[in-house]
């Protein structure tokens, strides 16, 4: 059977359980599969198009918007978006593709991993026992809990700053899940990270907007990333 044969046969399956598609293509062919998913477009309908100024085509502001989203060849939804939320995704559509926040440096420090070591009780000695780590891991130190790194997100991508918040307007951010997480190389105990965030990915939802954002978290010194994300934010208003 051909790959659009199966396609083809397998539509109503894969258009209610979207994410076995990916779980069936191999890493190379994931990558063009995000790049396509990517580059889609949301196509405006009822005639209000929406320009990077806030106006429709007739000149006028509307108090919402109304944009439909197109993906994988199925209907589309259509999502009525309010003037603030209308403004955001107008924005951001400009911004896809971008670097959106470098954060400070982070040091990682022994207690630190400790700590998060006594509130998840993984204390295992890669972690947590520097002399047996210097023994006998092949790292000759501790190293961060890959999880650590994930729980240090919110303060690396400056998203718990609530006197400068990204979205002001927002009535509230969520984080909505992590579509993938890689670790390429550790973090030792007493290496400065940070994280650089990149938008890959915009689309309405009901009362507000779905952001992708690609996460890279560095390591100081250090050409491999400690970890690769790509985070799922949803803004609602």
């Amino acid at each position: 059977m051909k790959v659009v044969d199966f396609l083809k046969h397998k539509r109503e399956i894969l258009a209610q359980h979207p994410f076995e598609l990916k779980d069936w293509l191999s890493p190379a062919i994931r990558d063009y599969w995000r790049e396509f998913q990517q580059k889609a477009h949301l196509h405006p309908l009822l005639g209000r198009v929406l320009d990077p100024h806030g106006e429709t085509q007739h000149g006028q502001q509307q108090e919402s918007v109304a944009v439909a989203q197109v993906a994988n060849g199925q209907p589309a939804m259509v999502q009525e978006l309010d003037e603030a939320a209308a403004a955001l995704y107008a924005e951001l559509q400009g911004r896809i593709g971008e670097e959106t926040h470098v954060g400070e440096w982070l040091h990682v420090s022994q207690q630190m991993i400790d700590q998060f070591a006594a509130v998840t009780g993984d204390h295992q000695w890669i972690h947590t026992n520097p002399e047996r780590a210097a023994a006998e891991s092949p790292f000759k130190t501790t190293i961060a809990h890959g999880f650590l790194t994930l729980a240090l997100l919110p303060q690396l991508t400056g998203s718990v700053d609530e006197s400068t918040p990204e979205f002001p307007t927002a009535r509230m951010v969520v984080n909505f899940g992590l579509d993938q997480v890689r670790f390429p190389y550790p973090i030792k105990v007493e290496s400065n990270i940070r994280a650089r965030t990149k938008l890959a990915r915009v689309i309405p939802i009901k009362g507000g907007l779905e952001l992708l954002k690609e996460i890279k978290v560095e390591i100081e010194g250090i050409r491999r990333p400690g970890c690769v994300i790509e985070s799922v934010t949803r803004i609602y208003f």
